[in-house]
């Protein structure tokens, strides 16, 4: 059986963004975190299986900087799901 995918968005002020981010990052069926303002995206951000540690640094000063210039945004987020056994 294969794994199929579901996506969420919500809404986080701009001093939230990198803590969200963070937070995902750490779940382990996320497989990329988009970052939208005005229902344009402004970063995307794929995850795959080998994102660790020196890889996440970078993503993170970026986020942090999108986050110093916007106000509010939208967070989409794809997930994989395991297909129930």
């Amino acid at each position: 059986m294969s794994e199929s995918t579901f996506k969420e968005s919500f809404k986080v002020a701009a001093d939230q963004l990198v803590d969200a981010v963070k937070k995902l990052l750490h779940e382990g069926n996320v497989r990329r975190i988009v970052i939208k303002h005005d229902g344009k995206t402004v970063i995307e951000l794929p995850m795959t299986v080998g994102v660790v540690g020196a890889v996440l640094a970078p993503m993170l000063a970026a986020v942090g900087a999108i986050a110093a210039v916007l106000t509010e945004c939208t967070i989409e987020v794809e997930r994989s799901e395991k297909p129930d056994a």
